[in-house]
């Protein structure tokens, strides 16, 4: 497939120091895994202080997620003209304010709300950062750049997720939350130091972002996106519980499941970036495939305590595999819609995160007990193994319609 040449925007931005610009971008998505996360880890304790059931509450997860599925369009329609670091800071503000109000939530609708608002500024986040790690990197070695940024979020589910799981259960859920809010302000802080600054696309326009859907393989990519990564995120919401009432392992346990967790998050995104280089496609396929197989193990795996803790490590190691050249195969298929492609994968991955969290509570709710939502995900990966086939044979009907009238 052909790639769209970047514009100036994405080509002349130079950072003083390269490393440190790009760790300030990682912060940003460290800040934004630990909160994503960490509500996954404290479900026990959310419910119980809001007053609902852990099912119920599972849901402040999707509210999440649909405030990314909301904001990542809206704010990459609006934001694609706006200077990019100016665009950054403005984001990382909202999520300190968004968290600081999670965490002052008295009820079970405020914080739901406050769930939904915190996830608005989240794939636009992503998008830009993205935009921006790749525009200042060397050419060839844009694929990295793009994985750097997102090791932030892996690193976060190996320090932060855990870090403030802990924090959680020993001081209350509410910390967790107004830590995070302090996470956001320093990145704030770091962006300022050491991004430089980076124009918008004085091209963009509403109408020209809005073009990106009107293709076939930009939808495609989505819907891999929506539904193969649900797998994930269907295992995930309910960790905790599945550990201590099927596990049959104590709270104390759960921080360090959330930590092998993290560790295949790192070792996942490193991998993509490595696997990018061979072929984005074909590693797209191969941790699909590999997803729906350890779903199944951690089924198996489940009721055996500490045997389930190498599987959830691959669980998350072929997920960001999956996330990281998703990012890749959509700025590519986007076209000139560069803001709104980039921020749309995680809107995509959110969508796959309230899909999850929705379908493992209904099965969970319905009687099949905690681990059913292994067999949701291992359907879920299937599925999406189905519509990146469909994505290659519609790509390779295009090919041919392209050259016959060209011929």
């Amino acid at each position: 497939m052909t790639t769209t040449a970047p514009s100036p925007a994405e080509t002349s931005t130079r950072a003083s120091h390269f490393a440190l610009a790009v760790l300030a971008l990682a912060m940003g998505g460290f800040a934004i895994g630990t909160t994503e996360f960490v509500t996954m880890g404290l479900l026990p304790q959310v419910a119980d202080g809001v007053g609902v059931s852990i099912p119920a509450a599972g849901h402040l997860i999707s509210a999440y997620a649909l405030g990314v599925v909301v904001g990542a369009p809206v704010l990459a329609f609006f934001g694609a003209k706006w200077p990019r670091r100016g665009l950054l800071l403005a984001l990382m503000t909202a999520y300190a304010v968004f968290n600081a109000l999670s965490a002052a939530a008295t009820s079970y609708h405020l914080l739901m709300l406050a769930r939904f608002l915190d996830g608005l500024p989240h794939g636009a986040y992503f998008g830009v950062a993205s935009l921006v790690a790749a525009s200042m990197a060397s050419p060839g070695r844009k694929g990295r750049a793009v994985a750097m940024v997102m090791l932030g979020l892996s690193v976060a589910n190996v320090v932060g997720v855990p870090a403030a799981t802990w924090l959680g259960q020993h001081v209350g859920w509410r910390s967790a939350y107004l830590a995070v809010a302090v996470l956001a302000l320093v990145t704030v802080a770091l962006v300022l130091a050491y991004v430089p600054a980076c124009p918008g696309d004085p091209e963009a326009t509403g109408v020209r972002e809005i073009k990106a859907f009107s293709s076939l393989q930009v939808w495609l990519t989505l819907l891999a996106g929506a539904i193969g990564f649900g797998g994930m995120f269907a295992v995930y919401s309910y960790i905790a519980p599945t550990l201590t009432e099927v596990g049959g392992l104590s709270q104390g346990a759960v921080p360090v499941f959330l930590l092998s967790f993290g560790l295949g998050m790192v070792a996942g995104t490193w991998l993509a970036g490595e696997l990018a280089d061979w072929s984005v496609f074909k590693s797209l396929l191969g941790s699909a495939l590999g997803s729906a197989l350890v779903m199944l193990l951690f089924f198996l795996a489940a009721p055996h305590g500490w045997w389930a803790l190498p599987v959830v490590f691959m669980i998350t190691a072929l997920g960001s595999v999956l996330v990281v050249n998703l990012q890749l195969r959509l700025m590519d298929v986007a076209g000139e819609a560069q803001t709104l492609g980039a921020a749309m994968n995680h809107a995509s991955l959110n969508v796959a995160n309230a899909l999850g969290a929705w379908l493992g509570g209904l099965v969970i709710a319905a009687g099949y007990g905690y681990r059913s939502p292994a067999l949701v995900g291992a359907v879920l990966s299937v599925a999406g193994i189905g519509v990146l086939l469909w994505s290659a044979t519609a790509h390779q009907r295009e090919l041919r319609t392209s050259a016959a009238s060209t011929s």
